[in-house]
């Protein structure tokens, strides 16, 4: 009974010290994980507490996608500049408005103007001879469309989401088959639907061909990363672009 007692009381006379210890490891990890929080991540991108649930192809994803939606607001930039009377076809719009229709955080995903098309429907307004409207924001609507479909409309991942690679390698045949449309389409008096590359006269001008490039590029880029990342396997597309459709990609 003494041994017991005597035991019991040196606990008591510890849990002082013991509550301390405690205080100061809870202290400890709250720091360590407040400069978790704080301390960049690899390369320029900042640490996010949410980053715990990515891996690098997610990270790699959502740059992609960035990236792209960069590249799309500057095509409708040079397409407007390039396209004025596009613009001037509805009073009062501006190139920030329509950037803001199409890319802002609250963008609706039809529009009225274009009959609800989306997607590829919508592209094609843009060399439908009859279509009256806009024919730069047709396109780039559709275009918006088609592209955020290949990455599942998301723009940000974690590890549990997975995307297909074959809607990102079919997207970018599409815009191999839209840069051919722009460049040979033309309506019933000779003209293209709408002016972009100019290779004759004396100051050449490629700038669309390069951003089209880009985008592309990054298309096929993530589309071999995803697949590797997936083991799917990318079932090439044979075509010839005088003749080609657009390939359906799913919203």
């Amino acid at each position: 009974m003494q041994i017991r007692a005597s035991s019991a009381t040196r606990l008591r006379s510890l849990q002082p010290q013991i509550c301390k210890r405690l205080i100061k490891i809870r202290m400890l990890c709250a720091l360590a994980l407040a400069c978790m929080l704080l301390q960049p991540g690899c390369g320029t991108r900042p640490f996010r507490p949410d980053s715990f649930l990515k891996t690098t192809v997610d990270m790699v994803t959502e740059d992609h996608a960035a990236t792209m939606q960069a590249l799309m607001e500057k095509l409708l930039v040079k397409l407007y500049r390039r396209n004025p009377t596009e613009l001037a076809k509805i009073n009062g719009q501006t190139i920030q408005k329509r950037q803001g229709s199409l890319f802002s955080d609250n963008a609706p995903e039809t529009f009225e103007e274009l009959g609800r098309k989306r997607g590829i429907d919508a592209i094609l307004l843009c060399f439908d001879e009859k279509y009256a409207g806009d024919r730069v924001f047709a396109l780039m609507a559709g275009l918006r469309d088609m592209l955020w479909a290949s990455y599942n409309n998301r723009k940000t991942f974690y590890f549990y989401d997975t995307l297909d690679p074959q809607p990102l390698y079919n997207s970018a045949r599409n815009i191999e088959i839209l840069v051919w449309r722009l460049n040979h389409r033309v309506d019933s008096s000779g003209r293209v639907f709408l002016l972009t590359n100019q290779a004759a006269g004396p100051s050449p001008n490629l700038s669309f061909e390069r951003l089209f490039g880009k985008m592309i590029a990054i298309q096929d880029q993530l589309a071999i990363i995803i697949a590797d990342r997936t083991n799917r396997t990318i079932v090439d597309v044979t075509y010839r672009l005088a003749t080609a459709a657009f390939i359906p990609i799913g919203m």
